[in-house]
């Protein structure tokens, strides 16, 4: 900076400063505002969960465990029947027990299954579409 030698440029220089100050303050006034609402507790909690949905890692584990838990409900379900035995009802808890484990502990290999199911009935499906198809025209 030069030196100010006449009262214009001091007054000049001044009015520089209180600018430039104003504009420091508006900026420390905005971070300090985005830094309260940051430590609310309200705030944290939703930053929080919001980290935790943008996880991949953690929506294949929830989804995993999820569609483990469904498996393993379907085949107790399937197992026991009606039948209100006392041992049939063991042996479906230890059945879904299994699945369920099985399933959350080995998802990749359930998944190409499940798409290989899904490919081999979606082409019986497209293959009728196209006899029904045939038989209108």
């Amino acid at each position: 900076m030069e030196p100010i030698k006449t009262q214009h440029e001091l007054r000049a220089a001044i009015l520089r400063l209180e600018y430039q100050q104003a504009e420091e303050g508006r900026a420390l006034k905005e971070h300090f505002q985005l830094a309260y609402k940051s430590i609310k507790p309200a705030n944290i909690i939703l930053n929080t969960l919001k980290d935790l949905g943008e996880s991949s890692i953690l929506k294949d584990g929830i989804l995993n465990s999820s569609v483990g838990f469904g498996t393993g409900y379907l085949s107790k379900v399937l197992f026991q029947g009606v039948v209100n035995s006392p041992i049939k009802k063991l042996l479906g808890s230890a059945i879904m027990f299994g699945i369920t484990n099985f399933v959350t502990k080995h998802p990749d290999g359930i998944k190409v299954m499940g798409a290989k199911i899904f490919k081999f009935f979606g082409s019986k499906l497209a293959s009728k579409d196209d006899e029904n198809k045939e038989v209108i025209d």
